[in-house]
């Protein structure tokens, strides 16, 4: 990883982080009207735009702009579907789900560095 690009996204990974223990724990705070939404917004896109290695950028971060949006409605749409609406169970699973999404780029890119070392 780049110094550029370490700069960028180490403080946006703790920013982010910050935002889901603000939110997990109800901690009454300004910084969590911006942290929590700061997780929701960038977590899933972040997730995506890491498998969308080696397109454009501006076209990655479009997709990952738009599944972000779509995995928070979906993941909303589901809690109220469901009647267990609550901002806590929302920014867990946002917090799984990009994980997920973390994991299937660590094995996507692991299988493609091994077909590409053959």
């Amino acid at each position: 990883m780049t110094g550029k690009r370490l700069a960028v996204t180490l403080p946006l990974a703790v920013a982010c982080a910050a935002g889901a223990v603000l939110a997990l724990a109800d901690v009454r705070t300004p910084l969590r009207t911006v942290l929590a939404p700061l997780f929701l917004a960038v977590v899933p896109g972040a997730g995506v735009a890491g498998l969308l290695r080696g397109r454009d950028p501006l076209t990655t971060l479009a997709v990952a702009g738009a599944s972000s949006l779509a995995i928070n409605i979906i993941v909303a749409e589901a809690m109220l579907i469901f009647d267990v609406w609550s901002y806590r169970a929302g920014v867990v699973t946002v917090g799984i789900l990009g994980l997920f999404l973390f994991v299937l780029r660590l094995i996507y890119r692991g299988g493609a560095s091994a077909a590409q070392r053959t």
